[in-house]
């Protein structure tokens, strides 16, 4: 192996482990799959809450898979950060040939393999359900679900790498439940009551949520608010990791 291959062969061994952890643990695949396949099925035969015009399972299916991308990319990926900070995994990892950096993408790697194994299960839910995505929305729906992954990995590591692990677990918990109900993820933010439509539409949650329905309902000219609030939350987020990431408690 060349020394220009060694890096890139660490980084898909460590990525692949990453992969297998989190699809290995049962509370993070119920929180990345499970929790939103049953939040599709669920307003896929249901009435309520009202999802805007258009027929009710393309709009129900652009928001899950918006839910996921924030249940495997910031959820997740929170948890298994912050643990592996307290048990001293990442200052170890941090010391070894991969290093720092190839941890961070090795990290990023496998959030994105989780997001499009992920996306294909639910997309096929979907399908079932009579789901036909506008087919000049698919590809600007998957640039947005990389966007989307950068912007929730950016906070994740950002609050993994400040809090304890034990706040960090129950703080991430927190913030799904609340996004998924008020965040404009399931519920587009012209739907959410009094102000909180106002305010999702400035959350990550709420942009990436308004720009999935709009790539894949076929309504491009309301992409670019969504797209601009992702990409200042990324920058966000990413400044945040820089100046505040601790590699150990």
């Amino acid at each position: 192996m060349t020394d220009a291959a060694a890096p890139a062969a660490r980084i898909r061994a460590q990525a692949g482990f990453e992969s297998r952890t989190l699809l290995t643990n049962g509370e993070q695949l119920l929180v990345s799959l499970v929790l939103p396949a049953l939040a599709l099925i669920g307003l896929a035969v249901s009435t309520a809450p009202h999802l805007g015009s258009g027929r009710r399972i393309d709009l129900a299916v652009p928001g899950v898979l918006a839910l996921a991308v924030v249940s495997t990319a910031f959820t997740g990926q929170a948890i298994a950060t912050g643990f592996d900070r307290r048990y001293g995994v990442l200052r170890l990892l941090g010391t070894t040939p991969l290093g720092r950096a190839g941890l961070l993408w090795a990290k990023a790697i496998a959030v994105l393999s989780i997001v499009a194994a992920q996306t294909v299960v639910l997309a096929v839910l979907g399908a079932c359900f009579g789901w036909h995505p506008h087919a000049g929305g698919v590809v600007i729906g998957i640039v947005l679900l990389v966007v989307g992954s950068w912007v929730w990995v950016s906070l994740a590591l950002a609050l993994a790498g400040v809090l304890r692990a034990e706040a960090t677990l129950a703080v991430a918990n927190l913030i799904w439940v609340l996004l998924a109900a008020f965040g404009g993820l399931l519920v587009p933010t012209d739907r959410l009551p009094g102000g909180f439509g106002d305010i999702a539409r400035l959350l990550p949650s709420g942009a990436l949520g308004d720009g999935m329905r709009a790539a894949l309902t076929g309504h491009d000219t309301h992409l670019l608010m969504p797209v601009l609030v992702l990409l200042v939350w990324g920058a966000i987020g990413s400044a945040l990791v820089a100046r505040f990431f601790r590699w150990s408690d």
